[in-house]
């Protein structure tokens, strides 16, 4: 009896403990639901009147309360948001001259809880869990402020609160507010864009005296990368986030000066580089989305001039910005093919930038109006290195150089030359033939290379490959076809050639005969028929010792 009623005693007591977490769990519930209630009223009677516009603090407190986890404050964040955005439209932010000093005083109070939520909104961005958010209240507040804060008829944007946004943007630790920030606004709107280049040139001087070069050379970097819409002409300006000014001869309907906001940001940028990786990014990105930013290309050319001389890879991805000037823009660059035939060494065949080089070397050398002299230093320098180049590079320094060939017909006479003079046939046949090509003359048209021939594919005529042998041929065969496409070459590599190789079809099986030998360290039962093994004749495995 005693047992019984204690259990009974337990289970009442436990359930008396649940009905107790149940009530809590209800008046937790409750009280959430209490404090939404209780933001929404506040902002209701905020707009309603005046007199409830010290709500305006109680809601800063509670959205403050953010980094605590708390789920009213985000409410109470958009709240905030609704309310001076009403503010701002209905004018009760302006401080117009024919208030009366009572009313100033209050609109000087507004202003100032104005700039402390937007500073709060700075701050939430730059915090990981609720960065896109807050982001959002930002740009429309942005949007509301430059619409109808500035009580004037010029047209007026607010840059210093759109640097502050960027400013956040790039501090945040949330991965997913600087994408937000350029897919949403950066890229749809030009003013944005605009101000977004300005804030840019601005902040990297100040921030990279706070932060690692690294860091925030990263930050940059992903952001203004993808700004890469340079408008061509002014109708190209019609996409605006506030309204665009009116006046024809303002800025921002200018071509130029988004451009050159552009120019300046990137300027900025290049600035901080310090390492390697850094300038491969940039040099990366040259061509397509930097220069067209470029309304003064000379300020580029610095920057690109000395990664195309620093050599190696550096100067492989410098080579397509640098021909971008120089196509594009008329800058001189006298020594360009002294310096790109100086990039022709045996690393090029062994680099992972190999089919990028050779795809601009293709274009760098498509004019029929250079030099034969030059053209043949290409050819000869690349027939050189095709001798010690892995195959999967063979495989297309040969089509290229018959396409070379084919481009220009007067270095033909390196595949075939008829030596016509008696006394220089008499010179080879008693002294052999010396190859006049100065392989260490660095200026291109000066190697005497279109005196000399190609006798190194020849050579790759028997390579041990057979598909390098087989391609090599095409140089002794008549030049029937028009040119090869160096697409089909460009992208081999050892993998693709054993592939090829082994997904040939064999129409007839070779003839191989092997017997395998009963014994090898035994004399053979029949060594009349079948020899002893040579290891058998050297040792004797059955002596004793």
């Amino acid at each position: 009896m005693v047992e019984c009623a204690a259990s009974e005693g337990l289970k009442r007591k436990q359930a008396s403990v649940g009905e107790k977490a149940a009530k809590r769990r209800r008046s937790s519930s409750e009280e959430t639901e209490d404090s939404n209630a209780k933001i929404l009223l506040m902002e209701q009677g905020i707009l309603e009147s005046k007199k409830n516009y010290n709500d305006i603090n109680v809601l800063l407190s509670t959205a403050r309360e953010y980094e605590g986890g708390e789920p009213e404050s985000m409410l109470a964040a958009v709240a905030l948001c609704r309310v001076f955005v009403r503010l701002l439209s209905r004018g009760s932010l302006v401080a117009k001259k024919s208030l009366s000093e009572k009313d100033a005083v209050v609109v000087s109070w507004l202003k100032d809880q104005f700039s402390q939520y937007k500073l709060l909104l700075m701050s939430m961005v730059r915090h990981e869990d609720v960065a896109v958010t807050a982001l959002t209240l930002s740009m429309r507040l942005l949007k509301t402020e430059g619409e109808f804060l500035y009580d004037n008829e010029d047209y007026s944007f607010p840059a210093a609160f759109t640097e502050s946004i960027v400013k956040a943007v790039l501090l945040s630790d949330n991965e997913d507010v600087r994408p937000a920030y350029v897919e949403e606004f950066g890229e749809q709107y030009d003013d944005i864009r605009y101000f977004t280049f300005k804030s840019i040139r601005n902040l990297v001087k100040s921030l990279s005296e706070d932060m690692g070069h690294h860091d925030l050379f990263d930050r940059v970097f992903s952001l203004i990368s993808a700004l890469d819409g340079v408008p061509q002409s002014a109708d190209d300006l019609e996409d605006f986030y506030i309204p665009r000014p009116t006046r024809k001869t303002h800025p921002l309907r200018s071509v130029n000066q988004h451009k050159k906001q552009g120019q300046e940001a990137w300027l900025a940028l290049m600035g901080i580089v310090d390492t390697k990786a850094q300038r491969k990014r940039i040099l990366d990105k040259t061509s397509t989305i930097i220069a067209p930013w470029f309304t003064k290309p000379e300020l580029l050319a610095d920057f690109l001039g000395n990664c195309y001389d620093a050599g190696g890879t550096m100067s492989v991805l410098a080579l397509s910005g640098v021909f971008y000037l120089i196509q594009e823009r008329n800058l001189d660059y006298p020594s360009f093919y002294p310096k790109l035939y100086s990039l022709l060494d045996r690393d090029i065949l062994h680099s992972r930038h190999r089919s990028r080089f050779f795809r601009l070397l293709d274009t760098f050398l498509a004019s029929t109006h250079l030099p034969a002299s030059l053209v043949a230093s290409f050819v000869k320098r690349l027939s050189r290195l095709a001798l010690n180049a892995p195959p999967s590079a063979i495989a297309f320094v040969i089509p290229y150089i018959y396409n070379l060939l084919k481009r220009h017909p007067t270095c033909t006479f390196m595949v075939h030359r008829v030596i016509k003079d008696p006394e220089e046939k008499r010179n080879i046949q008693e002294h052999g033939f010396e190859d006049p090509f100065l392989p260490e003359e660095t200026e291109p048209t000066e190697t005497r290379a279109i005196d000399s021939c190609l006798w190194e594919l020849v050579q790759l005529q028997s390579h041990y490959h057979p598909n390098i042998a087989t391609i090599a041929k095409i140089m002794s065969e008549q030049f029937t076809k028009q040119s090869y496409n160096m697409e089909d070459f460009l992208d081999h590599s050892y993998a693709s050639l054993l592939d090829a190789e082994l997904g040939k079809d064999v129409k007839r099986a070779p003839v191989v005969e092997f017997q395998i030998p009963k014994r090898i360290f035994l004399p053979q039962d029949e060594p009349a028929t079948h020899p002893d093994s040579l290891l058998v004749k050297l040792w004797d495995f059955g002596g004793k010792v």
